[in-house]
């Protein structure tokens, strides 16, 4: 299988609020909508620095910040995740 298959299926909604202890451990990365969820999965499982680093200087991935965090815990939205040790990777698409 694929690791963009893999990525996939282990793709689910989950509430900001199950996230909070994991961005108070710094490894929570939002990924802007105009980035496919999975193409930036796969380029952290396949260790692919130089795209990840381009996609962070443009402002497409970063950590979530203190503000975003805050507005996500009073809305609570149901983001879209996926796992690639040790980050998490999220995006509102609401």
């Amino acid at each position: 299988m694929e690791v963009k298959e893999k990525l996939n299926l282990e793709t689910a909604r989950i509430s900001w609020l199950e996230l909070e202890r994991f961005f108070a451990q710094g490894i929570v990365l939002n990924v802007a909508e105009s980035l496919d969820l999975l193409e930036a999965g796969c380029a952290f499982a396949k260790d692919d620095t130089g795209q990840v680093q381009r996609w962070l200087e443009s402002g497409q991935l970063g950590k979530v910040t203190d503000q975003q965090a805050l507005e996500w815990h009073k809305l609570n939205p149901e983001l879209w995740s996926v796992v690639v040790r040790p980050w998490i990777l999220v995006q509102d698409r609401s």
